[in-house]
C-alpha cells in the first residue's frame, strides 16, 4: 500500500470512498470537497492499493479561544476507508502518516472527535485534561495529541472547526 498526497484528480474517487465508508452519507465527502475548494487542508492523504484509492484522511486548521502563543492546532476529520479494506490497517497508516506530516507542516497538536479507544493507540488523550473543550459539547470523544513538547501549556478554551464543517450553512 502506498500513502501519497491527495491531488485534485483524486476528488471524485475520494468522495466515493467517504460515501461508501459512511454508509452512503454525503456529509464527509462534502466537507472534504469544501475544505479542498477553500484550500484549507493542512494535510490530505490517500491510500492506494493495486492502483486504486482505498482510503483518505484530511487534517484542517482549527481555532481555540485562549491561545496567546498562537499554537497551531489541526483537526483530523474525516478519515474514511472502503468497507472491503477496513480492518487491514489502512486507516491507521493514513493517520500515522498524517500526524507526521502535520508536525512537519508546523502543527503543534491535533484534535479529533472520535472513539478514544481507537485513537489512544496514536497517543490521543482526553482534550479536557488540557483545558480544551469543543463546539459540539463532547467530552470523552474529544481528544488531542500534542505534536511538540509543551505545545498546549498556555492553550485552553473552546476549539472550533472551520466553517466548511457547518453543512447547514449551504
Amino acid at each position: 500500500m502506498e500513502i501519497r498526497p491527495f491531488t485534485a484528480s483524486d476528488a471524485d474517487t475520494v468522495s466515493e470512498v467517504h460515501r461508501r465508508a459512511f454508509d452512503g452519507r454525503t456529509d464527509e465527502s462534502r466537507i472534504v470537497q469544501r475544505l479542498h475548494d477553500a484550500d484549507e487542508a493542512v494535510v490530505s492523504l490517500v491510500a492506494v492499493e493495486n492502483d486504486r484509492i482505498v482510503g483518505h484522511v484530511l487534517f484542517s486548521p482549527t481555532c481555540v479561544t485562549n491561545n496567546p502563543d498562537n499554537a497551531k492546532l489541526a483537526g483530523l476529520a474525516p478519515v474514511g476507508v472502503l468497507p472491503e479494506n477496513q480492518n487491514e490497517g489502512v486507516g491507521s497508516s493514513l493517520i500515522e502518516h498524517g500526524l507526521v506530516q502535520c508536525r512537519d507542516a508546523g502543527a503543534d497538536a491535533v484534535v479529533v472527535l472520535g472513539d478514544p479507544g481507537y485513537y489512544s493507540r496514536f497517543g490521543f488523550e482526553r482534550a479536557s485534561v488540557y483545558g480544551l473543550d469543543n463546539e459540539y459539547g463532547a467530552d470523552e470523544a474529544f481528544i488531542v495529541k500534542p505534536l511538540t513538547d509543551g505545545a498546549l501549556d498556555d492553550v485552553d478554551g473552546i476549539v472550533t472547526y472551520r466553517q466548511e464543517f457547518r453543512l447547514d450553512e449551504d
